[in-house]
């Protein structure tokens, strides 16, 4: 599917048109084998940039291709989905194609939730024929979702950190381990794009403008801000996740020394009755009350050995 859209020189309004003309921005999402190549010989590109930006592992980056004057940025972009009723946290890349000085297209391989929010709720703000400054507006857009899904992600481990605090589930834990593997993805991301970002600020691949500079700089300084919110989250999940596995080994540790201290005394009767029970000539087997003295002399190095054993820390 793609759609394009027009800003108007005399009105500024940008509206959605079905002609291919210049200044056009083409936002193809999942495009199909025939949309691509409609898309490619009206604007005249190769098909190779569009293919680029739907490999979902293509990691952020520059592509220039001076024969036709065409540039392709690759940036990673947040993305919350819903997998058997859990929250998985992990990103997805999305290109957009400078087509010399006519066209601007943005391509990404499902509906991703930057691209709808730029398109449908900053409409107003959108002009199509300033390519510049609609690629740093999603520079910068990238960077606001990215701090507002580490800060749904953090919220998302305080919750199964208190459940964890109730009961060691494995399904809490499995959890802490998912929002541990959605920061690295997201740190990582972060990184490559601000790569991107600050390549685009010194290299002059593109044409910027003293307001285009602010914005850049500004996105700059919000992805450094995520930047820095991903590694300390990352950092306090993993020292829960260490304290968490600690805690679990010594609570291992802490059943296995009191169910060994209870063989040992259930041992104790055990060893006394086998004694009793030889077909040989005992103490007390001709004694009426040697059964009973028998039990209680049990019960009695029973009790000895169960208080030593207190005493010594393995009964806590």
């Amino acid at each position: 599917m793609f759609k394009m859209y027009r800003t108007s020189m005399e009105t500024n309004i940008t509206e959605e048109t079905n002609e291919f003309i210049k200044g056009n921005w083409i936002n193809m999402v999942s495009p199909s084998e025939e949309e691509i190549k409609e898309v490619c010989e009206n604007i005249h590109i190769q098909e190779d940039f569009i293919r680029y930006a739907l490999d979902s592992e293509e990691k952020a980056r520059i592509d220039v291709e001076d024969d036709d004057n065409t540039i392709l940025f690759i940036i990673d972009t947040p993305i919350m989905e819903i997998e058997s009723g859990e929250k998985i946290y992990s990103t997805t890349p999305i290109g957009v194609i400078f087509v010399r000085d006519d066209y601007i297209l943005t391509v990404s391989l499902n509906k991703n939730p930057i691209l709808e929010d730029f398109s449908k709720k900053k409409m107003k703000n959108i002009i199509t024929y300033k390519k510049s400054r609609m690629l740093l507006q999603l520079f910068y857009l990238n960077s606001e979702i990215f701090l507002n899904l580490l800060r749904k992600l953090n919220k998302e481990t305080e919750i199964a950190e208190n459940v964890l605090k109730n009961s060691m589930k494995n399904k809490a834990l499995l959890k802490l381990l998912s929002l541990e593997k959605g920061l690295v993805y997201f740190t990582t991301s972060l990184k490559a794009n601000e790569v991107v970002m600050e390549k685009t600020m010194r290299g002059n691949l593109i044409k910027l403008y003293d307001e285009d500079e602010d914005i850049l700089e500004d996105a700059i300084i919000e992805n450094k801000q995520a930047i820095e919110m991903a590694k300390i989250y990352r950092d306090i999940l993993t020292g829960t996740m260490d304290a968490y596995a600690s805690m679990i080994s010594n609570n291992l540790n802490g059943v296995m020394k009191y169910l060994t201290s209870i063989t040992i005394i259930l041992a104790i009767p055990t060893m006394i009755a086998s004694y009793w029970g030889m077909n040989v000539a005992v103490p007390m087997q001709n004694n009426p009350l040697g059964f009973v003295i028998i039990v209680l002399i049990s019960i009695l190095i029973g009790v000895v050995v169960s208080i030593w054993l207190k005493k010594k820390g393995m009964l806590d």
